[in-house]
């Protein structure tokens, strides 16, 4: 009998020894398989940065782009208008009458319209082509959706044209109610006093 339960215990001790190597083995290849996927995970980030800083490069040389145009446009708009008002100047000094003088600041007002609403307009043409440009540049940047992402986005439409079916049940289903509240009601109107209890 002690021959027996020695090898019982022998058969036993085996048995979760192996247990323990496997146990230590299964722990062993999860964590490499772990690290090997944040290893991955870590690389894929080297795009995404790379990525986030050509965008950050672009959409800097956007906005020094927008502000030098600005800036070039701003000394246009001086520059023309200390020119317009040096010719002003000069063809009042060199007017007869009140007439002309009057006829000529007719003139100057009416061309000084027609430039500050150009200057506004290029004003807007170098912002839509900046936002443009921006636009641009968040598109081709913006991170794509992973597939798992997709597949859940596409599960989460189907459950949502489903509920679009419900309501119409929903709003048969409470005018179904509706009619047989009037006809009950009519119904207990109808009947004599006495009966109603």
């Amino acid at each position: 009998m002690h021959a027996g339960a020695d090898d019982f215990l022998d058969e036993q001790t085996k048995g979760l020894a192996g247990l323990a190597e496997q146990f230590r083995k299964s722990q062993l290849a999860a964590a490499r398989k772990a690290a090997v996927e944040s290893a991955t995970r870590i690389r894929s980030l080297n795009g995404r940065v790379r990525k986030l800083a050509h965008s950050g490069v672009r959409l800097n040389s956007i906005s020094h782009g927008a502000a030098q145009s600005l800036i070039e446009l701003q000394a246009e708009i001086v520059n023309s208008a200390l020119t317009d008002a040096a010719a002003q100047i000069e063809r009042i000094a060199y007017t007869g009458s009140l007439r002309d003088l009057s006829r000529e600041q007719a003139d100057v007002l009416k061309s000084a319209r027609e430039r500050i609403a150009g200057d506004l307009s290029r004003v807007m043409k170098i912002l839509r082509q900046a936002t443009s440009d921006v636009r641009q540049v968040t598109e081709r940047y913006a991170a794509p959706l992973p597939a798992k992402k997709k597949a859940a986005a596409r599960k989460t439409k189907k459950p949502a044209a489903r509920k679009t079916k419900k309501p119409a049940a929903l709003k048969a289903k409470k005018t179904a109610v509706r009619k047989t509240k009037r006809v009950v009601g009519k119904a207990r109107r109808k009947a004599p006093k006495g009966s109603r209890r």
